[in-house]
């Protein structure tokens, strides 16, 4: 069963950028299709981009087209999510999936604030 690790949150002003990071362990990380997803206080899960297993297809949610730029390293185990042009309203706990057709694993998050 695969394992995932987020890395790269923080403080951030409105306008600026982070690169957040999900490192998998135990599994076979090029089998998975990878997304990330978001929560903020009071609100429900947000999807925010997914790239198919051999990163040839990206998704995007519409609050983040254009803006956000998601990427993987299967040599390194590793999904990638560069931000730039960070609004408030994309301060949330950002949380890393791997998914199959028979199986999905949540990563525990990365906090993510962007001041105004």
């Amino acid at each position: 069963q695969v394992q995932l690790v987020e890395s790269g949150g923080g403080l951030v002003q409105a306008g600026g950028s982070l690169r957040l990071s999900c490192a998998a362990s135990g599994g076979t990380f090029s089998m998975y299709n990878m997304a990330w997803f978001r929560q903020a206080p009071g609100k429900e899960r947000e999807f925010v981009a997914a790239i198919s297993w051999r990163g040839t297809n990206t998704y995007y949610g519409d609050s983040v087209k254009g803006r956000f730029t998601i990427s993987r390293d299967n040599a390194k185990n590793t999904v990638y999510l560069q931000m730039n042009s960070l609004k408030p309203e994309d301060t949330a706990v950002y949380y890393c999936n791997a998914r199959t057709a028979l199986s999905s694993h949540w990563g525990q998050g990365t906090q993510v604030t962007v001041s105004s």
